[in-house]
C-alpha cells in the first residue's frame, strides 16, 4: 500500500487526467470491440455462450481478473521505470515539458483527424499460446496484451507515463499507474460480471466510435498544453483553491 501522504493536491490534477486516460483507452476503437473475443479466448467459453446464464459468466470472471492483473502487472512496472527516469528529466524539466508536450499534442492531433501517423493505424498483438480457460494463462494473455498493446492507444499510455516520469517519486508513479490501470481494468472486470448488458452496450456504442477517437484527441492535446506550458502544477494550485473554498476536504 502507497503511503497515504502522497495523496496530496499536487497529485490531483494527475489522478483525474489518469483515470480519464484509462477509461478512454478501454472505449478505443483498438480495445472496445475485442473485449467479448477476449474473454471469451481466456476463459473457455464461447462469445455464444458467454450469454447462457451464471455458470457461463462465473467462469468468465475469475480469468477476466487475472487477465486486468496482468497488464496491470505491466503498467506498474513501466511507471516504475517512468519514476527512476524522473530525476533526470527533472534536472532538464523545462526542455523536458516542451518536447514531452509537442510529442503528445501530435498524438492528439492524428486522433482528432488534424493529420494520419501511419504506425499508429497499425495493431501490434502478441500471440500468448492457447491460454484460453486457466487463471495463469488469462495472467500471461493480460501481459502480453499489455506488452504488446495496440498502437493506437500508445499515445495515450505515453501521456500518463510523462507525467508519471515528472513526479520523480516512485510512490506517485505507482500510485498514478494504478489509477491508471483502475480506468482501464474495471470496465473489462464489470463486462465479464455483467456480459449480456455490456455486449448489447457495446453495440449501441459502435457507432460512436470516431466521437470517442476525439475524446482521446482532445485528452492528449489537454495534457500535452499542460506539459508544454508546465501549467500542471498551477492548474492542481488551482484546483486546490477552488475545492477549499467548495469546503471538500483533500488528503495532505
Amino acid at each position: 500500500m502507497p503511503d497515504i501522504s502522497i495523496l496530496d493536491a499536487g497529485l490531483a490534477l494527475a489522478m483525474v487526467l489518469a483515470l480519464a486516460g484509462g477509461l478512454l483507452s478501454f472505449l478505443s476503437p483498438c480495445v472496445l470491440p475485442v473485449v467479448p473475443p477476449y474473454l471469451a479466448y481466456i476463459s473457455g467459453v464461447s462469445v455464444s455462450e458467454m450469454t447462457a446464464g451464471p455458470e457461463a459468466r462465473r467462469r468468465i470472471l475469475v480469468p477476466a481478473l487475472f487477465f486486468v492483473l496482468g497488464l496491470s502487472t505491466i503498467f506498474l512496472i513501466l511507471g516504475f521505470a517512468a519514476s527512476k527516469l524522473g530525476i533526470f528529466f527533472l534536472t532538464n524539466q523545462e526542455w523536458f515539458n516542451r518536447i514531452a508536450g509537442l510529442i503528445v499534442i501530435t498524438f492528439g492531433l492524428h486522433f482528432l483527424g488534424v493529420f494520419r501517423i501511419p504506425f499508429l493505424m497499425r495493431e501490434a498483438r502478441i500471440d500468448a499460446g492457447d491460454q484460453g480457460g486457466s487463471a495463469l494463462g488469462a495472467f500471461i494473455l493480460g501481459l502480453a496484451f499489455a506488452a504488446g498493446w495496440t498502437p493506437c492507444n500508445g499515445p495515450i499510455l505515453s501521456g500518463i507515463l510523462t507525467m508519471v516520469a515528472r513526479e520523480a517519486d516512485v510512490s506517485r508513479g505507482l500510485f498514478l499507474m494504478a489509477i491508471y490501470s483502475i480506468g482501464l481494468g474495471l470496465p473489462f472486470l464489470l463486462c465479464a460480471v455483467f456480459i449480456t448488458r455490456a455486449m448489447g452496450l457495446m453495440k449501441r456504442l459502435r457507432p460512436h466510435m470516431r466521437k470517442i477517437e476525439i475524446a482521446m484527441g482532445a485528452l492528449l492535446v489537454l495534457v500535452g498544453l499542460l506539459l508544454f506550458t508546465s501549467s500542471l502544477s498551477i492548474l492542481s494550485g488551482w484546483m486546490l483553491d477552488a475545492m477549499d473554498r467548495l469546503g471538500i476536504p483533500l488528503l495532505g
